[in-house]
């Protein structure tokens, strides 16, 4: 798989509005490596306190109590990380198929942007994303704070007495995971189970990652940002004009035109700019918002230089052009190829 060179297009849609496009994080499939702990020896705690969620959706409210009894899979998770939502498919296909012997799966959304925290555009992803099992809104991280985690996303497996048997941190080792889930429901007096994983055919952003992956993830605001290569020194909570690269390395970003960077975000601040990435992998993502006053704004994506054609994201067109709607994480580019 080549390297190759994403440039982002955001013209101003409504012209009263300045802030277009706020620009969150740049995606590559890799994504955050993680310490995949999981086989971990039993007796790792008691089911943490899950009274801290500023909400519930798909559920009344769930404590540790009203789950005496049934297996629990919490799942620390957040919509826009294509870690997480690569995970997904595992965990509405686990909900469905042990339902009946008594497994409860749990999404905890601990939000990593402030967007996130607000609870309709949780509502909006759910809806999206097909979620219908329980979701907890942890968005002042009083439930993370109680598992003591650290990771998106993160999986802790408890069992019909309260005890946290076993966790996951990362993507990836599905088969072990849901043999734990299995032999914690035979613990627990389930019988006639189907001893077969579940097969996985998933889409769009929650499709499996490939083989073939040389790019980080990439932040643009300048809390988390690396590798910036524009030719002027990046402003912090400043508007200021920059120049792309003219031929960044691998794995380099840079901005064009007029744009406030902020310590998340980095934002438009005129009728059009631009941001160059040059990548390695099959597919590339964006997490992207609207206008301030939550106007619709256009994209367009080309790829070395042309429209990318067949290669082009599930939220891009072959021509290239897109439309960001909502705050959430866009497939801008999905090779046919790798």
């Amino acid at each position: 798989m080549r390297a190759s060179n994403m440039n982002v297009s955001l013209p101003k849609v409504i012209r009263a509005a300045f802030g277009v496009a706020i620009l969150l994080a740049v995606v590559a499939v890799a994504g955050r490596s993680h310490t995949v702990e999981a086989g971990a020896a039993a007796g790792e705690g008691r089911f943490r306190d899950m009274g801290a969620a500023v909400a519930w959706l798909n559920s009344p409210p769930l404590s540790g109590h009203s789950l005496r009894g049934k297996v629990v899979l919490v799942n620390f998770w957040t919509y826009s990380c294509i870690n997480s939502l690569r995970e997904l498919p595992y965990m509405k296909a686990w909900a469905a198929k042990y339902k009946d012997a008594g497994l409860v799966v749990i999404g905890v959304h601990t939000p990593e942007f402030g967007f996130k925290k607000e609870r309709a555009n949780v509502q909006q992803a759910l809806r999206d994303l097909k979620i219908t099992y329980p979701v907890a809104i942890d968005s002042d991280y009083g439930i993370w704070q109680a598992f003591r985690n650290n990771y998106w996303p993160a999986n802790y497996f408890i069992d019909g007495q309260g005890r946290i048997r076993d966790h996951h941190f990362g993507e990836g080792e599905y088969a072990a995971s849901e043999r734990v889930i299995r032999e914690l429901l035979k613990e627990s007096g389930a019988t006639g189970l189907d001893d077969a994983d579940v097969q996985i055919s998933a889409d769009g952003v929650e499709a499996p990652p490939s083989g073939d992956v040389r790019s980080p993830e990439t932040y643009v605001g300048y809390g988390k940002a690396e590798r910036f290569a524009s030719p002027e020194r990046q402003a912090h909570d400043l508007r200021k004009t920059y120049a792309p690269p003219t031929n960044p390395m691998l794995n380099q970003w840079g901005l064009s035109g007029l744009w406030d960077v902020g310590a998340e975000s980095t934002v438009l601040q005129a009728a059009s700019g631009k941001i160059v990435f040059r990548f390695h992998c099959r597919d590339l993502h964006m997490v992207l918002g609207p206008a301030k006053n939550g106007k619709s704004v256009r994209l367009r994506v080309s790829l070395d230089g042309a429209p990318p054609g067949d290669d082009s994201g599930t939220d891009s067109g072959p021509d290239g052009t897109g439309e960001v709607r909502l705050p959430r994480l866009y497939q801008l580019i999905r090779f046919t190829f790798g």
